[in-house]
């Protein structure tokens, strides 16, 4: 199996780069510190004193970028063809001037009706209710509020991600 074969790919939809920058540095460090280091940096912030895992040796995680919701459609369906598809999927709820996440995710479930998607944001004009109407509850699709907690992040995306 390759490399990239053994990786979780999780594909980030969202239109700010620094969100972007984000990802990549709590799901896919540089440095096996890295994790670590933000870890502590939260808890000297927050004033929290909490256990610390250890640093993977490598990141699990293979992440991927689009900016907007038709990018995102994209990426996700020559995930698909080619036979790599994403195992998660992160999804800001709005990406002005383009479709938003809902929009974008109505078309991912078009697709695919399994990849699980994170709904993340700070602000949204639609309830939890009316999306968990819309797409169902449950695992495949999940919220997670801006700003959030790197270690949160992380694990949330191991969770979603584990083989089955």
């Amino acid at each position: 199996m390759s490399e990239h074969a053994s990786k979780r790919r999780i594909l980030v939809i969202d239109d700010s780069d620094a969100i972007h920058k984000d990802f990549r540095r709590v799901l896919s460090p540089e440095h096996k510190s890295s994790l670590l280091e933000l870890a502590q940096l939260e808890d000297e912030l927050f004033g929290v004193t909490s256990e610390l895992p250890s640093p993977p040796s490598e990141s699990p995680f293979e992440v991927d970028s689009a900016f907007q919701g038709r990018e995102g459609l994209e990426k996700v369906r020559e995930a698909l063809a080619s036979g790599r598809p994403y195992a998660l999927v992160f999804l800001d709820y709005l990406m002005p001037p383009g479709w938003s996440g809902v929009e974008t995710l109505r078309e991912i479930r078009k697709l695919t009706a399994t990849v699980p998607v994170v709904i993340c944001s700070a602000y949204t004009d639609y309830s939890w209710e009316e999306l968990t109407r819309e797409f169902g509850e449950g695992p495949l699709l999940t919220e997670l509020r801006k700003p959030f907690n790197h270690q949160e992040l992380y694990q949330l995306a191991l969770r979603l991600t584990e083989p089955a």
